[in-house]
């Protein structure tokens, strides 16, 4: 319950704090992430202390502690429901058909009432 309620602010500080973790158990400086990644110290720093950072920067602070692989354990790749491979027939879906409408919705809108020869 308590993922449902912390504040995305929250989470970052906590992967920044994670991160922080894992380049101290490899015995790295900021200095020497940054050097490996290609990225300053500052945007390591600022990561790590939970105050931003891009995807590319977590992809290239990951890639430099050898941890890139636990990327696809975060957000695995979705396999298409049963329902969906008989439907697609083996075609790859490429979009999303939206919420649908409901009928009233549909029904072209009403035009006032007016008196005269415009009407």
């Amino acid at each position: 319950m308590e993922t449902l309620v912390r504040s995305d602010l929250a989470w970052q500080q906590d992967l920044g704090a994670r991160l922080q973790a894992h380049r101290l158990n490899q015995n790295l400086s900021q200095a020497e992430l940054a050097a490996a990644t290609g990225l300053a110290r500052k945007t390591i720093t600022n990561l790590e202390t939970g105050h931003g950072g891009t995807l590319l920067t977590l992809i290239a602070v990951l890639r430099g502690l050898g941890l890139l692989g636990q990327f696809d354990a975060f957000i695995p790749a979705p396999d298409p429901s049963p329902i969906q491979l008989v439907k697609l027939a083996g075609k790859q879906r490429r979009r999303a058909t939206g919420r649908r409408k409901s009928p009233a919705a549909l029904e072209e809108p009403q035009k006032p009432w007016t008196w005269g020869p415009n009407a």
